[in-house]
């Protein structure tokens, strides 16, 4: 993958994925990001996070994507929306190559459709790599472990109903319509040149259901 984001060009091609997306970043509850679509700055300033993407089904240009694992370290230096993310990309290693570049041009935005904006806000990719990315998804919490490089545990938060959670649902966010509200128990990433801890911090759940262009 071009770490220059001039040189990403997006050369749609077919693809989709179905499953869900979560995440842990250093704002404090709840992270403005979704309500403002990215327009209000982070509430410490910049943001970090990781993201944890659990495909249930997929398929890239016909090779399957199905129960695969991805990993993202991301730095955002302001609001969301202006872009200048640096990203890291930790993909299952039981991927095929086919699967694993096609995964690669999925979130790097270049095979266009639902992340297609990664190719304007993304300005760096600092590394892409095979890694054992292990998901966990049981009740009201998430976790994400790969080796001691990223470790986070999120928890819903809970809501009036035992079987309804906290949410902002109809939303114009990026990842999805409904977004779930968590908290962090535990993140801890250690990777590129990177220390951050900020368990206790904002998280977000929310299934996803991305496709091409033209789908």
């Amino acid at each position: 993958m071009d770490s220059d984001a001039k040189r990403r060009q997006m050369k749609p091609t077919d693809w989709a994925i179905k499953g869900e997306l979560f995440l842990n970043c250093s704002c404090d509850l709840f992270c403005p990001c979704v309500v403002s679509l990215g327009k209000h700055p982070p509430t410490e300033g910049r943001c970090i996070a990781w993201m944890a993407i659990a495909i249930d089904t997929g398929h890239f240009e016909g090779e399957s994507l199905d129960g695969l694992n991805v990993g993202l370290m991301v730095e955002i230096p302001g609001r969301m929306a202006e872009g200048n993310w640096k990203v890291a990309a930790y993909v299952d290693e039981r991927s095929t190559q086919k699967a694993y570049n096609g995964i690669l041009k999925i979130f790097s935005g270049a095979a266009g459709g639902t992340t297609g904006l990664f190719t304007m806000l993304v300005s760096e990719i600092i590394g892409a790599e095979r890694a054992p990315v292990q998901i966990t998804r049981e009740g009201r919490r998430r976790s994400i472990t790969i080796g001691r490089k990223i470790q986070g545990e999120i928890e819903m938060i809970q809501g009036a109903s035992d079987d309804h959670p906290v949410m902002i649902s109809n939303s114009k966010y990026w990842m999805g319509p409904d977004i779930i509200a968590a908290v962090g128990l535990k993140s801890r990433v250690r990777d590129y040149g990177r220390v951050w801890d900020f368990g206790g911090k904002s998280a977000e759940i929310c299934p996803i259901d991305w496709k091409g262009p033209g789908k």
